[in-house]
């Protein structure tokens, strides 16, 4: 069952977003040592990401145990415009002190679909995941949803929505000419905490129609997303929100 709560402005989403990493954060790394987070791009995350960095969010992490990963990347490389990393690193990485070692970005600059392997092999490495059975266990994926209803980089109606074996997957979106590095449904089911971060009155009905609407996962992609053994949180604006 998504847990869901309605915040009354984009400010007052970012602020509990913040302190749920925070908390969540302090909690896991004396327990398990590390805290692995996968990260989204776009404008939302953006702020989120500068609150983190901040001196009310920042000195409360263990920057030493966080990991962090991203959901899906552009494929472009690192230093350019439209990078999800290269906007994380802007806001969040570059101020903050976690090691080098523990930011495991998407080599996006290699083709599609060595960059997707590789990344699957990254996670696999990470995880000490023996075989396809062992899907990868985050602690947290923080995710948006587009207003066509897609998340991470699962466009409807596209290829990887149907793969059911592969962790991370290249992903042709016709409707950009591009082509996308992402998570697949399943590598995403598998995290401990799926966090959707939803904002602004353009969202409002596909937002309805994802939450409250029949089932139509390839028209409605973020539909797919429901951890088979974890949380599912949706964090919503007063604008987002008012349809439901």
């Amino acid at each position: 069952m998504a847990e869901i709560s309605v915040y009354p402005d984009p400010a007052a989403l970012t602020r509990r977003a913040a302190e749920m990493i925070t908390a969540l954060a302090a909690e896991i790394v004396p327990v398990q040592g590390r805290f692995s987070m996968g990260l989204s791009g776009g404008s939302t995350p953006r702020a989120l990401f500068t609150l983190l960095a901040s001196d009310d969010y920042a000195q409360r992490i263990p920057w030493s145990g966080v990991h962090v990963f991203w959901g899906d990347e552009r494929c472009v490389p690192p230093d350019h415009t439209e990078s999800n990393y290269r906007m994380a690193r802007e806001a969040l990485l570059d101020h903050v002190p976690i090691p080098a070692e523990n930011i495991h970005r998407v080599r996006a600059e290699l083709s599609p679909a060595e960059a997707a392997q590789d990344y699957e092999q990254t996670l696999r490495s990470f995880f000490a995941a023996e075989s396809d059975q062992t899907p990868p266990r985050f602690d947290l994926l923080l995710l948006g949803m587009g207003d066509d209803g897609h998340t991470a980089s699962l466009f409807p109606h596209t290829a990887a929505l149907h793969e059911h074996t592969r962790w991370v997957i290249e992903n042709r979106v016709e409707k950009l000419n591009t082509w996308r590095i992402t998570l697949t449904v399943s590598a995403i089911n598998a995290a401990a905490q799926v966090l959707f971060l939803v904002i602004g009155s353009s969202k409002a009905t596909v937002l309805r129609d994802v939450l409250h609407g029949p089932y139509q996962p390839g028209h409605y992609p973020s539909q797919r997303i429901g951890p088979i053994n974890g949380r599912l949180i949706w964090l919503l604006d007063a604008a987002a929100a008012a349809l439901l």
